[in-house]
């Protein structure tokens, strides 16, 4: 083990790391905050702590906003730096502004999704045609990584040829080097939301807001095959 560490320039004490599981009053809290999240996107982490306070919950602000960063829970208003990209992946510019978009594989965008399960959390990626409102691809995954997502953009493109332009927020799954470069590779425009922008998010919230609340919220599924059979975008 050590010789193989060595030779792959990996920490040894991280082969060895064993992430904590969620406590049973984590997964709860964290279903919750997500239903409120879905009701009231606008609302920030004092105001979900202030309602919880009404529902009999007294929870710390820094819990909160802890859970909501693992759920990749933004609150919807204009403000700077809405999504964090890893330290060094390149940023691109905003290219819809104005864009009249009329038309099928004018521009995709992809879009990730916290989905709360009886026990654990999965993070759902779709790849959706902006002037269809078409879910194009999805995939299901139990890291909110690159891959999966890399995963959902190659069946889509598979599918349906590929789009003049691809858009996305600036978090580091489609900021990395393997997103991008993919995209480049089919001869896409990149474009991804920046300050103001905070309104694109929009066009895919109707679609989390019913899978939640008709799927994922009455079924509480118990693994990732059963959660992938019942959501089936």
């Amino acid at each position: 083990m050590k010789k193989q560490c060595e030779l792959l320039k990996v920490n040894r004490s991280s082969i060895y790391y064993r992430p904590k599981a969620h406590s049973e009053a984590d997964l709860a809290l964290a279903r919750r905050i997500d239903e409120i999240h879905l009701e009231r996107p606008f609302l920030g982490s004092r105001r979900i702590r202030d309602r919880l306070a009404r529902e009999g919950m007294k929870v710390n602000r820094k819990r909160i906003q802890r859970l909501m960063r693992q759920m990749g829970l933004l609150t919807v208003y204009p403000k700077r730096r809405t999504s964090q990209p890893a330290p060094g992946h390149k940023i691109y510019p905003y290219l819809l502004r104005d864009l009249t978009i009329d038309r099928p594989n004018q521009v995709w965008a992809a879009d990730l999704c916290y989905i709360p399960m009886a026990k654990g959390n999965l993070y759902l990626v779709a790849i959706m045609d902006w002037a269809s409102r078409k879910v194009l691809s999805w995939e299901l995954s139990n890291t909110c990584d690159t891959p999966f997502c890399l995963t959902a953009l190659e069946r889509a493109l598979r599918t349906y040829g590929r789009p003049e332009i691809f858009n996305t927020d600036q978090g580091a799954q489609f900021t990395s080097e393997l997103f991008t470069g993919r995209l480049q590779e089919a001869g896409i425009q990149i474009t991804m939301d920046g300050r103001g922008r905070w309104l694109d998010n929009l066009f895919v919230e109707r679609l989390w807001r019913g899978l939640k609340y008709e799927q994922v919220y009455l079924k509480a599924y118990e693994i990732l095959a059963e959660a992938r059979r019942g959501i089936a975008l």
